[in-house]
């Protein structure tokens, strides 16, 4: 299968997987009748070469010619990539959803034949290399660094203590371990933690539950982990809601790790999580009429997969998609209600052939 990808590094994750540099100039990828070359700069040579990707000479591709005949830059550059499949014999090749439709345009009216497949691209991150796996090894262990130092200040809850307070002071954990913390992580208290991805602001509560989901990302391969707990503020005891819904979320949580492995389908695996909450009567994606809005209760899907980017595949929702080993995914339940809040209870697992690792190590205790 002949591959085509344009874009760079530094923005694509399709790129990175393969040439993990921090490259912010586009060019070609291919690969064709056993070859890996790109169209890559002078200036990023260096960085490219080294992973077995051949440097194809654009001064012999005719850059010089097509510099002074008078044509805009993005038509030289339209032109050079057309050539460069010309040279590596492209008549046909497969592309990702994000291939841009210019360059497209230019190929296909030079005969070459295109088909975007994404679900080829997803393979192949899904098949995470050794260094990606050890760099979300790494974020993991910030995070649960980071959530300690939350969970610790959440408890203790000092007079006016707040959100942004809280996420700035998981930041410098995760600084401190070769990690960075986006400014948008959520800290969400009370009714706050009810509104989807609301990250949460100003003055926390005693005796209001705040979710914590933060996902940092290992500078050095780039990959992220993600994770989610929900602690009441100042150590009170639970409102009686609170307590029902962790206990139910827990449990959701533990009989969704229990149905992951290699094979399982990922909406089967969503469906395991939701039995605890409606035989509460309590209603989920699943469950709700078909058409109607769901806001409150178990309102979103089980999880996703984490690498490269934070939401990736496969999903664990209502569509399907077959779990492989090497997934990394999370698991992250909860419920909701608007006037109240919520729990979230959200852990990131390593799929294997029988079973799946856990890759979280923190307590789940309010």
């Amino acid at each position: 299968m002949t591959i085509l990808i344009y874009g760079a590094p530094e923005a694509s994750p399709d790129l990175f997987h393969l040439i993990p540099e921090g490259v912010i100039d586009p060019f070609l990828y291919i690969e064709a009748n056993g070859h890996r070359a790109a169209t890559v700069s002078i200036l990023d040579e260096h960085k490219v070469a080294p992973h077995g990707i051949e440097i194809i000479d654009l001064f012999e591709l005719g850059i010089d010619d097509l510099l002074s005949s008078g044509i805009s830059r993005h038509e030289v550059e339209l032109e050079l990539c057309r050539r460069a499949c010309e040279r590596f014999g492209v008549g046909q090749a497969v592309v990702p959803s994000e291939f841009p439709l210019g360059l497209a345009d230019h190929l296909r009216a030079g005969g070459i034949e295109l088909t975007v497949d994404p679900e080829a691209f997803v393979t192949r991150r899904r098949m995470k290399t050794e260094a990606e796996i050890a760099g979300i090894r790494r974020a993991q262990v910030a995070a649960d660094a980071a959530m300690a130092v939350g969970a610790q200040l959440i408890r203790e809850l000092r007079p006016g203590l707040t959100s942004e307070e809280v996420r700035e002071a998981m930041q410098a954990v995760c600084e401190e371990h070769g990690c960075e913390l986006p400014d948008d992580v959520i800290v969400s208290h009370g009714p706050q933690g009810a509104v989807g991805h609301e990250a949460g602001h100003g003055p926390i509560g005693a005796g209001e539950p705040v979710i914590v989901d933060i996902w940092p990302r290992d500078r050095s391969s780039r990959c992220w982990a993600d994770m989610t707990r929900t602690f009441i503020a100042g150590g009170a005891e639970p409102a009686p809601d609170i307590a029902k819904w962790w206990t139910l979320t827990r449990e959701s949580l533990d009989r969704s790790l229990a149905a992951v492995r290699a094979g399982a389908d990922g909406r089967e695996v969503y469906g395991v999580s939701c039995e605890p909450f409606e035989a509460a009567g309590i209603p989920t994606q699943r469950s709700k009429p078909a058409g109607e809005k769901l806001d409150e209760g178990y309102y979103h899907s089980l999880g996703h997969g984490v690498g490269l980017e934070v939401h990736e595949r496969p999903n664990l929702g209502r569509t399907r998609d077959e779990l492989i080993a090497g997934d990394v995914i999370t698991l992250e339940p909860g419920c909701y209600r608007k006037d109240l809040g919520g729990v979230r209870l959200e852990d990131l697992v390593l799929v294997g052939e029988n079973g799946a690792e856990m890759l979280t190590d923190f307590p789940y205790d309010l």
